[in-house]
């Protein structure tokens, strides 16, 4: 059972779920022993219960993306793996912070501007609350940009993933 990859999506971070007959050592084992050979430039990285593949430094932008596989057990000993493309860490900070920023400001702004409202005085809250709604949703389209600008970069990843999992590009 898989799930096609969405290489762009309206997805923040795009994912899809693939389950193989093989346990998680011997699919870990496959995957950074081929990724070694057959794209040696992709950066990758091991930590328990997922591997992380990164583009080259000299081909990363702000919109790079970057692949974390989590390898999990299935009850009958296979493995379920789950890929998520996203920024790197730095750059998605910065949209998660955002995203908390807006959406704390904005939460209390709207109970300041209902608060305002009750009191029948004049509620100013609810403009800090409009704007930061919009702040949130341009996070949202830089984030989208962000995708499409790393489409081929994703797609990269993924046929890397692909290639080194079966042996073959799908």
């Amino acid at each position: 059972m898989s799930t096609k990859a969405p290489l762009s999506s309206f997805r923040v971070r795009p994912r899809f779920e693939q389950i193989v007959n093989r346990s998680p050592a011997d699919v870990r084992l496959q995957i950074l022993g081929s990724l070694k050979q057959g794209s040696p430039d992709l950066v990758v990285k091991d930590f328990p219960g997922f591997i992380g593949i990164h583009l080259p430094d000299a081909e990363r932008r702000h919109w790079s993306p970057r692949l974390f596989l989590s390898l999990d057990p299935t009850p009958d000993g296979g493995t379920r793996i789950e890929g998520i493309y996203g920024p790197e860490i730095e750059i998605w900070s910065v949209f998660l912070y955002g995203y908390i920023g807006t959406g704390m400001l904005g939460t209390f702004a709207g109970i300041l501007g209902g608060a305002q409202l009750f009191i029948e005085s004049y509620p100013w809250g609810f403009w800090v609350c409009g704007g930061m709604a919009f702040i949130a949703l341009l996070l949202y389209l830089f984030a989208q940009l962000g995708q499409k600008l790393g489409a081929w970069q994703t797609f990269r990843l993924h046929q890397a993933y692909q290639t080194a999992l079966n042996g073959s590009a799908e």
